[in-house]
């Protein structure tokens, strides 16, 4: 294997100055080539990468150098691995492999966009994704209901975590704290780890650390579809336990506030999908699925003058 130095640098916005982060890693990880830098998060760095015997491109979830050897962080890669490994279905980010190279834990997944939903609607405005709402919506629901029949709650159903390209084709990814279903004893005596997840748009069964199911993904995807349609999600707080608080007590923010487009059904819809009883949402992806198929989300557009003149 090659150890020849790779530097990837990337540039991160601070209040008032941009600030470079330079990244090491070995030009191959096992036989994979790391020809493309995407981005990086707190504990990873995302590659384009060549396998070296040309048979194809790959992307790799790659341990960023300060984790090499943590065995929770290899622990949490492998755990992805486990959850994802096996799923095939096309809103949901195939997961090829999992490999630990000289200390170096990493991932190995399908070549989809290196654009995320958060990321699109900061470059292009969330009202942009509205001509193909129901599209986006669908998909991120037909993920969902894929994991979750796996028997899984994916836990941070987020906007960062949905892969979006410039047909709107959408994926599910990240499984790093998805948790098993639990179900009858099994939920009742279940150990309690600790709390992780994104604050605003955990349901409150997550955050009281209870056992989860469908509904606690239901329940953050209605804060992720609010998002879609406002520009922003339905709470935010002076703190973070203020912005769990908003989510365990708050009154739902009707979206109708933000967007007088949206129809009344839709509106109901989202109510529902956020209550704090998870015993008053749609009890599933599929069942979720059903009730906005059957609703219109936007109100029709108004008749232009010239319209109106033809049909008179």
């Amino acid at each position: 294997m090659s150890h020849r130095g790779k530097i990837a640098i990337r540039f991160v916005a601070t209040t008032n100055h941009a600030k470079v982060i330079v990244s090491k890693l070995p030009d191959f990880l096992g036989p994979y080539r790391l020809a493309k830098f995407i981005r990086s998060g707190n504990a990873t760095q995302i590659w384009e990468a060549i396998k070296d015997d040309g048979s194809g491109r790959y992307v790799l979830k790659v341990l960023n150098r300060k984790l090499w050897g943590d065995r929770e962080e290899i622990g949490y890669l492998k755990h992805e691995y486990d959850v994802a490994h096996g799923i095939d279905h096309p809103n949901v980010i195939d997961v090829i492999d999992f490999k630990v190279d000289n200390k170096i834990g990493y991932l190995v997944l399908e070549v989809f966009t290196d654009l995320n939903v958060k990321q699109y609607m900061r470059e292009h405005g969330h009202e942009s994704l509205h001509k193909n709402y129901n599209k986006i919506v669908e998909q991120a629901i037909l993920g969902l209901q894929q994991l979750n029949e796996a028997g899984w709650v994916h836990c941070d159903v987020k906007p960062d975590n949905f892969l979006l390209n410039e047909d709107a084709e959408l994926k599910l990814i990240d499984f790093t704290i998805s948790k098993r279903i639990s179900k009858g004893f099994a939920a009742m005596f279940r150990k309690r780890g600790t709390i992780r997840g994104t604050r605003s748009y955990m349901s409150p069964e997550q955050i009281r650390n209870e056992a989860l199911d469908a509904r606690s993904d239901v329940y953050s995807l209605g804060c992720v579809m609010y998002e879609l349609l406002n520009g922003r999600p339905p709470f935010s707080g002076e703190s973070p336990d203020d912005l769990l608080n908003k989510h365990l007590k708050a009154p739902i923010p009707s979206v109708l506030v933000g967007n007088d487009k949206v129809t009344s059904d839709m509106a109901a819809l989202l109510q529902r999908m956020m209550a704090k009883d998870k015993e008053k949402r749609p009890d599933s992806m599929k069942q979720l699925l059903s009730e906005l198929q059957s609703i219109n989300v936007f109100k029709p557009l108004p008749k232009s003058k010239s319209r109106r003149k033809k049909e008179e």
